[in-house]
């Protein structure tokens, strides 16, 4: 059986993905890794490639699950989120990054989409396209 924390976050990811495909995005991968990092979701809408980060916190947390995608969690998605690009040949169609917020209260998870919760810029500290 996993550590709590492990099923809770995997608990939230469901959540998130639910959320997401109710709002009529379309996943494409789950936990993508490169060497660069990881993505927890990535999905489509349209001819937009949405790269989400997904935070679950407990009940008793002080922080929003937004308040932890922090300047180097976010240069980590971003440069995930360019390996995923290039080695799919996707840099002509349009992207952003959103977060889902996920906190348990009681038996319930409360989900909360931010979409464009950051830009690539912001994060990254280096150019964010290949060339």
């Amino acid at each position: 059986m996993p550590a709590g924390h492990l099923s809770l976050g995997r608990a939230g990811e469901d959540a998130a993905v639910s959320l997401l495909t109710g709002q009529g995005y379309r996943v494409l991968a789950r936990n993508w890794r490169c060497k660069l990092g990881e993505v927890d979701i990535i999905c489509a809408k349209s001819d937009l490639i949405v790269f989400v980060e997904v935070k679950t916190r407990g009940e008793n947390s002080l922080a929003s699950g937004a308040e932890a995608v922090d300047k180097r969690k976010r240069a980590k998605i971003v440069a995930a989120a360019s390996e995923y690009l290039s080695g799919n040949g996707l840099w002509h169609r349009p992207c952003r990054f959103d977060v889902v917020s996920i906190s348990r209260q009681g038996d319930d998870l409360r989900t909360e989409h931010l979409p464009d919760a950051f830009s690539a810029d912001s994060g990254s500290g280096k150019g964010w396209q290949p060339w």
